[in-house]
């Protein structure tokens, strides 16, 4: 039995990780999410719902463009809080895969051991 994709956790430090590399509007965001991140499944209403989250947090802002044919756009960016934020998904995350990668490397001890005459 495989397990649903469990991407929202971290679907903040995604979206984070996206604005530090610039300004974009929601659904630009959406598709850099998932040419960054290959296999990665988010629909369009995570993506907003998040990224309202993270304004009412203070970790992003946003100002409107309406330089563009068609309705005005949120272009989103980073805040400072944003960056912070950044720092400790990072931390996160490092920890989170030193527990993977000891879990792997037990794995295939006792997958060697088991293997053995």
């Amino acid at each position: 039995m495989t397990p649903a994709p469990r991407h929202a956790r971290h679907l903040p430090a995604f979206i984070l990780l996206v604005l530090a590399q610039g300004p974009l509007h929601g659904k630009a965001i959406r598709l850099a999410l998932l040419e960054t991140l290959p296999g990665f499944k988010v629909d369009a209403g995570a993506v907003y719902r998040t990224l309202s989250r993270l304004e009412e947090e203070g970790q992003v802002d946003f100002e409107w463009n309406t330089e563009t044919r068609g309705p005005a756009r949120k272009i989103y960016r980073l805040t400072g809080a944003g960056w912070e934020r950044l720092d400790f998904w990072e931390d996160d995350i490092r920890r989170r895969l030193g527990f993977l990668n000891a879990f792997l490397a037990t794995l295939q001890r006792v997958r060697k051991r088991a293997d053995a005459p």
